[in-house]
């Protein structure tokens, strides 16, 4: 008996319609306009007999129908896709990932050597570099940013959300208030704006930074921090290591909130198996830092 299979591009259109809650989203996601999701669902339901989606006040939402359809076809898609995958990448599977610089040589490399002992069949490329990468045009297929927002489009997860807090080498001295601070060299990457946002979260008034080099690559701020140069603001993931090996220590336990490092993909990117397990590990591996401490 032949099987009853209705237009799988309708079903991709639902499917994506259902995760996302939202028709706008799965056109973004397919690269589709929002008309030709509509008329995709519409079809479909035509063709089951059944509502999909119900209008409400903010867009639509699932029906009982569809949220019973949407879990049912979700795993048969990832399965397809995990066999078209497989096929096209043999056996090992291929994984590109861009990572911005600094969280690549304080977290990810320390790091690196246990993802591959998991997953020794996965042939990775991790590009180093401070360029971001053309996600919507393949050139990888995860990215590693730090910024404050995720462009319109992309799926992204938080990979770490710790505010930045004085760190310097064991030589000086935690500072009961933060006026001490004003004392050293302090050092950045910007033109001491951090700082500055910085002393004024401390409640610090009328203050004058002291001189210090212009503008330090992230890198070279923590390396000059290391060798007792001066002091930096850091992230937590970003001294980890240093701070665990007594190498950096915090000096004060003030905190500005300022950005964040993100994994960023596409959707449908994000759905391949090796994409899946770098993703699982990497979020595992960093729930430390996105306590808000």
């Amino acid at each position: 008996m032949p099987r009853y299979l209705p237009t799988l591009n309708a079903v991709r259109a639902f499917e994506a319609a259902g995760r996302h809650g939202s028709f706008t989203g799965a056109a973004d996601e397919l690269n589709v306009t929002h008309a030709a999701i509509s008329r995709h669902v519409r079809g479909l339901e035509k063709q089951l007999g059944v509502q999909l989606f119900r209008n409400i006040a903010r867009g639509v939402e699932l029906t009982e129908d569809g949220k019973s359809f949407l879990g049912d076809i979700t795993p048969a898609l990832d399965q397809i896709s995990d066999a078209s995958d497989t096929l096209r990448q043999k056996k090992s599977g291929t994984l590109t990932i861009s990572c911005e610089p600094t969280f690549a040589m304080k977290w990810l490399m320390p790091r690196f050597g246990e993802f591959q002992q998991q997953f020794p069949d996965l042939d990775v490329t991790l590009k180093s570099t401070s360029v971001l990468a053309d996600i919507r045009n393949n050139e990888c297929d995860l990215a590693i940013r730090y910024c404050h927002r995720v462009e319109r489009g992309l799926d992204y997860e938080l990979i770490s959300a710790s505010p930045v807090f004085p760190h310097g080498s064991p030589a000086f001295d935690k500072v009961s208030e933060p006026a001490e601070l004003l004392q050293h060299r302090l050092l950045h990457e910007d033109k001491g704006h951090l700082w500055t946002r910085w002393f004024e979260r401390a409640g610090e008034a009328n203050f004058v930074l002291p001189r210090a080099p212009k503008s330090l690559a992230s890198l070279l701020a923590i390396e000059g921090a290391l060798a007792g140069q001066g002091i930096i603001l850091a992230s937590s993931e970003l001294v980890a290591n240093d701070v665990r090996n007594g190498r950096l220590k915090r000096l004060s336990n003030i905190g500005l909130d300022w950005g964040g490092y993100f994994l960023v993909y596409l959707t449908e990117v994000g759905r391949r198996k090796p994409v899946r397990a770098f993703r699982r590990w990497l979020i595992g591996a960093t729930t430390e830092f996105r306590g808000g401490e």
